[in-house]
């Protein structure tokens, strides 16, 4: 039997498996990603979205302007369906992106395409064993697969999580609801319908924007979400949608030619460890909760960009393997509290008059602007905040966007991180810095910056003398050229120095 190698092995094609390859193919790790679909189209609308810090994600990439071509720009951040405005927060992206994950997905794919990264469709992984050196994966097709580590983004119900002996802890579902799409006979009530049993909404999924409206054509496919008297935890059908239609709205609108149809309910269950040896996971294998909110794919994609740097500089022997345990430390928080607060929404959501009491109160509360403010932070990623110690408020935040001033011109920040290099970037005086012995790991610039510094929620900081910035866009270092902790922090997230 042929054993093809590749340093790292990807189970699952979804955005999260997607942006990993990327970010690894960037490092120039040999990367390759096993789907069980037999190619990258999607049925179905499902996620809508991406949040703020996801398009800055992208934007660091240099790739942000390639959803946003094809996205509907909006306020999208909310509370248990509160909206949350953000469009004067500190970011170039004060907003959200409607764009359905089908076609976030194959945008995705063509970078990942332009990157050469192979992708095996139609095949599955089905098992793997691991030992000191790495793992070799057995594919439903007969061929297996040797890499140094293996990435379960294969969904809730993750084999590779099962088959690695990873507890799954968490809540059983509460509520449920049938997501589809399918055409009808009748004009249906469209819009969204509130009763005893939860809320329902009825969309045609073809449409365009005039003038800043919605205009939807006539016919076509109409897309369905109704929450279920009772939880469904079967494989959903055409009649368990007849019925539910017939028990909300008193007719089934004559519906024929089912597209497609899921059935998601409220589990919530985190992986107790993001890795296991040379096993790790990313997105719904490592975490899933209510579609409330749309945060699931956002939060995958930003586990890829966390995970992705660290697992090359592994691969390429740059850090020790000791490196991937911030992984797990730093995006392991960031879910459970995406988890409780995802909770919290579907308790808001309930029908009930107390509920509705409470939510009332809730949302009179995020009216006011720093309730309004500290949750639109966290609704839209901007507030994640990786506990690397004490020391200035820019310290495990996200570095801001700013229009830089060099000797060559005006530079963004963000295009200093398009190849996903760590950046360390001098805003005193020049020539301030020696990083010689990390010089082939790190780039170093020389830069001016004359404006506010401001960070969402927290508002304004002191500006800094220098930081310095890990390929996610974290900063992990602020200091003067007194270089105290800089050769720390260095080695700490990019190896240790050269020989001279």
């Amino acid at each position: 039997m042929v054993v093809t190698e590749h340093a790292v092995v990807i189970a699952g094609g979804g955005p999260t498996g997607l942006m990993l390859a990327g970010e690894l193919a960037l490092a120039g790790v040999d990367v390759a990603i096993v789907e069980r679909r037999p190619n990258q189209d999607l049925p179905g609308s499902r996620a809508g979205g991406l949040q703020s810090r996801t398009i800055e994600v992208l934007d660091q990439r240099g790739i942000a302007d390639r959803f946003l071509a094809e996205g509907q720009v909006a306020q999208v951040a909310g509370f248990a369906r509160i909206r949350l405005d953000i469009s004067d927060f500190p970011t170039r992206h004060p907003y959200g992106l409607g764009l359905w994950q089908k076609h976030i997905e194959r945008i995705l794919a063509g970078w990942v395409a332009e990157l050469k990264v192979p992708v095996h469709y139609d095949t599955e992984v089905t098992g793997f064993a691991q030992d000191d050196a790495g793992v070799d994966v057995a594919l439903s097709d007969g061929q297996r697969l040797r890499a140094q580590y293996l990435v379960g983004c294969d969904g809730g119900r993750s084999l590779v999580r099962k088959a690695a002996g990873i507890e799954f802890p968490g809540w059983d579902p509460t509520t449920s609801a049938l997501l589809a799409e399918v055409e009808m006979t009748e004009e249906p009530e469209l819009g969204v319908r509130r009763t005893p049993s939860g809320t329902h909404a009825l969309g045609k999924v073809d449409y365009e924007i005039k003038d800043g409206a919605v205009v939807y054509k006539p016919g076509g496919t109409v897309g369905v979400m109704l929450t279920e008297s009772q939880v469904g935890t079967s494989e959903p059908t055409l009649r368990d949608l007849s019925e539910g239609l017939v028990a909300v709205y008193g007719t089934d609108y004559g519906i024929h030619s089912l597209t497609w149809i899921t059935r998601f309910t409220d589990t919530t269950r985190q992986a107790a460890a993001y890795r296991k040896g040379r096993v790790l996971l990313a997105g719904d294998a490592a975490h899933v909760h209510s579609p409330v909110g749309g945060q699931g794919l956002n939060t995958g994609v930003q586990d890829a960009v966390n995970l992705g740097w660290k697992l090359a500089q592994v691969v390429k022997g740059i850090s020790p393997e000791s490196l991937l345990d911030s992984y797990h430390a730093e995006r392991h928080p960031v879910a459970a509290r995406v988890l409780r607060k995802t909770m919290s929404q579907v308790a808001l959501m309930r029908v009930d008059d107390r509920i509705e009491a409470l939510r009332d109160t809730v949302a009179e509360l995020l009216t006011m602007d720093e309730p309004r403010k500290r949750y639109a932070a966290m609704m839209s990623g901007l507030d994640i905040h990786y506990d690397l110690g004490e020391g200035h408020p820019l310290l495990g935040r996200r570095m801001p966007d700013l229009d830089l001033v060099t000797a060559s011109g005006r530079l963004r920040v963000f295009t200093l991180l398009h190849d996903a290099r760590p950046v360390l970037l001098n805003l005193g005086e020049p020539g301030g810095f020696d990083i010689t012995p990390w010089a082939d790991r790190v780039q170093s610039f020389d830069a001016r910056y004359v404006g506010p510094w401001e960070l969402p929620a927290l508002g304004p900081v002191p500006a800094p003398t220098a930081v310095l910035i890990r390929p996610d866009g974290y900063v992990a270092w602020v200091g003067d050229p007194t270089q105290l902790g800089l050769a720390d922090a260095l080695t700490k997230w990019f190896g240790q120095p050269a020989a001279a």
